[in-house]
């Protein structure tokens, strides 16, 4: 029996729908400390930029950036939940709100949560002149 890589998140009203490619599960699910992720709280995991596409709702995607301008941070304008972010120490990669996928119930269950030192994030370290 083959099982389906293929996943299916959605924001809270269901305005944006995404279809990820899992074909390991989620693999490293973390927190990060980072002044966005802190705020927001989600456990996310990661797939390449090609294992998530948006299957409706592309138009209801609003866009935030900050700080170096790198990381692309995507949530549902009707109801304002986030739903993915293209990483900043990963371009190559989407991370996705865990929280968001269909059929899981309590993504505060898994273990464990690596925390990731956003705070201190190698891309914000000033290299003194020298």
């Amino acid at each position: 029996m083959k099982i389906n890589p293929i996943h299916k998140a959605s924001c809270h009203c269901g305005a944006v729908q995404i279809e990820l490619d899992l074909p390991s599960g989620l693999v490293d699910p973390r927190h990060c400390t980072c002044s966005m992720c802190r705020r927001r709280g989600a456990i996310v995991a990661s797939v390449p930029v090609q294992g998530l596409k948006v299957v409706k709702g592309e138009d209801q995607l609003k866009l935030y950036q900050f700080n170096t301008m790198t990381a692309k941070h995507y949530f549902c304008a009707v109801c304002g939940i986030y739903t993915h972010h293209q990483r900043r120490s990963n371009p190559e990669e989407f991370s996705f709100n865990i929280g968001c996928l269909e059929g899981l119930e309590n993504p505060f269950v898994l273990e464990p949560v690596r925390v990731l030192d956003g705070v201190h994030h190698p891309a914000d370290r000033k290299v003194p002149n020298g």
